[in-house]
């Protein structure tokens, strides 16, 4: 093979690899199993429509250890339209032919349990935060476009090689809801129409249910954050009260306490 051939095959081959890398989707971020997880935040609802809830936070030493409540339960509000089953790192539950799957755009908070990965907020990194932390600027986005290869993704706009979507929630401009949160990693593996931007965040009051998110007052964002370890790995436990009676001895889940308002 002559002297000319064999760099045009070398950049041909790489100009290959590179198309391929722009064009296949980042692949998610592994996320350790739930049987890893030593904290949890156990969400509770009175059933699969109910926007009110309780929530209350739970560690274990190990994990074969007995869970344990961290102080007490708080109220929250979930999906203005309730619940339904979501995509996390449970198993796909039996009443799911009942219930159905969350969807992007329906208005429903995922149901299952979800790792939580990383914080988010208006300002610098409070000092008592040990999650990984996004501080949010004009250009902050979370994608919400199906199409997207960003979709499900909290990305800056200004710093993004690839910009190719048109819906998404400019975060700094939700105000004093996103002041501070925590990123539910629901459909982690991002697939198109799962649901998306799904957080722990500063609710509007306690009756307004979210657009599919978990909501409650600052001092609780505040006291959840202080409990987070991500050595810890820790978890949203959610679903309506009946479901979680029905898996809390199969998924070894916490045992949760009612909210005494």
């Amino acid at each position: 093979m002559s002297k000319i051939i064999l760099p045009l095959l070398f950049l041909s081959l790489l100009c290959i690899g590179v198309f391929a890398q722009t064009k296949k989707p980042a692949s998610p971020k592994a996320i350790p199993p739930f049987s890893k997880s030593l904290q949890a935040v156990v969400v509770t609802t009175e059933d699969w429509n109910s926007v009110q809830g309780a929530a209350r936070l739970f560690e274990r030493k190990s994990a074969k250890a007995k869970w344990t409540a961290v102080g007490e339960a708080f109220p929250v509000v979930v999906g203005k339209n309730g619940m339904a089953w979501g995509a996390g790192l449970h198993e796909l539950p039996s009443d799911t032919g009942r219930v159905l799957m969350k969807t992007e755009g329906d208005g429903k908070s995922p149901a299952g349990i979800f790792a939580l990965t990383s914080a988010f907020g208006a300002g610098e990194k409070p000092d008592y935060a040990l999650l990984p932390y996004t501080e949010l600027e004009e250009s902050t986005e979370c994608v919400d476009d199906v199409k997207s290869a960003k979709y499900n993704l909290i990305v800056d706009r200004n710093k993004v090689g690839n910009f190719d979507w048109k819906s998404s929630e400019k975060m700094l401009a939700v105000g004093a809801e996103y002041d501070l949160g925590v990123f539910v990693a629901h459909n982690f593996e991002r697939l198109a129409g799962g649901g998306s931007c799904i957080f722990l965040h500063v609710w509007k009051n306690s009756e307004t249910g979210t657009a599919g998110c978990t909501a409650t007052a600052r001092e609780n964002v505040e006291k959840v954050l202080r409990f987070l370890d991500p050595a810890k790995n820790p978890v949203l436990i959610q679903m309506p009260a009946d479901s979680y009676k029905t898996y809390q001895t199969k998924w070894k889940l916490p045992r949760p306490q009612p909210l005494n308002r």
